[in-house]
């Protein structure tokens, strides 16, 4: 379905993202302290800050496994990837039993992250329009060893946008 979209500008995405969770963060807490419940407000901005901290962890484990020059990525990532969650849960789970307004404002804080993250990689790769040339298809679909791989049907819709037969 997303075979025809450009990679989003991670930069900009990174950017709007931590923009929107601190924009976020000051509503919950303003929010909290309207209703009288500022351990949620509180717990929501742990829970954006921990989605903003594992997001930067993302970045800083990629380049260490590019770094590293292994034949699989894939496990050292996965490695990375279930530590990152599994001290996440702990923290969200240890908080929620510690106080259930500070554990729910925590999971929510979590949620609203990745809900924002979305919306930003949607918007990003929205703006930036469908490929429009089977170069830009065979140049993004390159994989490690420079060998492109090019499915038929992308070529194919390449085709069909640029007017070709």
């Amino acid at each position: 379905m997303f075979a025809h979209f450009e990679l989003p500008n991670l930069p900009e995405v990174s950017r709007r993202t931590i923009g929107s969770a601190l924009v976020i963060g000051v509503a919950a807490l303003v929010a909290s302290f309207s209703f009288g419940h500022l351990l949620v407000g509180v717990g929501a901005c742990i829970g954006l800050g921990m989605g903003t901290l594992n997001f930067r962890l993302i970045g800083v484990s990629v380049d260490k496994v590019a770094a590293m020059d292994v034949d699989n990525p894939k496990r050292p990532l996965a490695v990375n990837t279930l530590g990152r969650m599994g001290v996440i849960t702990v923290i969200a789970l240890g908080l929620t039993f510690l106080s259930k307004p500070l554990g729910f404002g925590v999971l929510g804080g979590l949620a609203a992250f990745q809900i924002i993250l979305i919306v930003n990689v949607a918007r990003s790769m929205a703006k930036a329009g469908p490929m429009t040339s089977v170069d830009d298809v065979i140049h993004a679909n390159v994989i490690d060893d420079n060998e492109p791989v090019v499915s038929p049907t992308a070529i194919e819709a390449a085709d069909d946008t640029r007017g070709g037969a």
